[in-house]
């Protein structure tokens, strides 16, 4: 980006232009280069994220105007504004669905405020549906960001590890299970949601799973931990490309998202 970025300076353009100059342009060429997988998958696959300003996190209305703004600027069907889970973004969420903008929903990390994400996405594609507008082209994920769960949860249970007793044997049982434990539910509540009566009734797309942070963090787990253990049908992984040759190499293809569904119940409630 060197020469790209001396020449915008040139042209007196500040930080915040100049990376948005170039964020874009990279977004829509990817969008571009995916475009016949968009096509020839009729709207289900070929998609490319742009992310709202970090610092509009918990700005409900900023994060709505930056969005269009994105939105129009990018003009590509194939791509997803990324708005972050907070309570801000909720509301948020469902402005942007409501006005047919496709959303994934990232940095996600609980069970709870995921159901929260789920209200906010199928509100908004009732608020479309009551002023009569088309649904059937608007597209959202919801983004899990699994091994950093781990990586937050697994020192507290060393702390109770050491503690020994009842609480030490717990921790042991439930070490580096919480991510994968919590994805499994979260792909049972998926289903439950988006393969209802009520929901298909509206006649708009199931809001997929999609897994995030799936490279390892802890060395002393397996490399392909994130990806192996979630394999299911209509979810997305955002497979960092060492992990990726690293399952090419030694990953199952079996499906396993559905599989001790209430083990990982167990595991989340410990």
């Amino acid at each position: 980006y060197d020469k790209d970025i001396h020449d915008l300076a040139k042209k007196k353009k500040n930080i915040k232009a100049i990376y948005e100059t170039l964020s874009q342009r990279d977004v829509q060429n990817a969008a571009d280069e995916f475009r016949m997988v968009y096509d020839k998958t009729d709207g289900k696959d070929g998609y490319v994220s742009l992310e709202v300003n970090p610092h509009l996190a918990h700005d409900t209305k900023g994060t709505i105007e930056e969005a269009h703004r994105l939105w129009i600027a990018l003009k590509r069907p194939n791509v997803l504004i990324k708005v972050p889970a907070t309570v801000e973004g909720l509301p948020a969420i469902r402005q942007l669905i409501s006005d047919g903008i496709n959303v994934n929903v990232t940095l996600l990390f609980g069970i709870p405020r995921y159901r929260q994400v789920i209200k906010a996405y199928i509100d908004g594609i009732r608020d479309r549906t009551d002023h009569g507008k088309p649904v059937k082209n608007i597209v959202s994920v919801a983004s899990f960001f699994l091994s950093r769960i781990d990586t937050v949860i697994d020192p507290k249970e060393e702390e109770f590890v050491a503690l020994g007793g009842e609480q030490a044997h717990f921790a042991t049982k439930i070490r580096g299970q919480v991510a994968i434990s919590s994805a499994k539910i979260a792909y049972k509540i998926y289903k439950e949601t988006f393969e209802s009566e009520h929901f298909l009734e509206l006649g708009a797309s199931p809001q997929r799973l999609l897994w995030a942070s799936t490279s390892r963090k802890n060395p002393d787990y397996s490399d392909i931990k994130y990806v192996e253990a979630l394999i299911g049908p209509n979810t997305v992984n955002t497979i960092p490309l060492e992990t990726l040759v690293a399952y090419r190499d030694h990953g199952d293809p079996s499906p396993q998202l559905e599989v001790n569904v209430e083990k990982a119940s167990l595991v989340v409630s410990e």
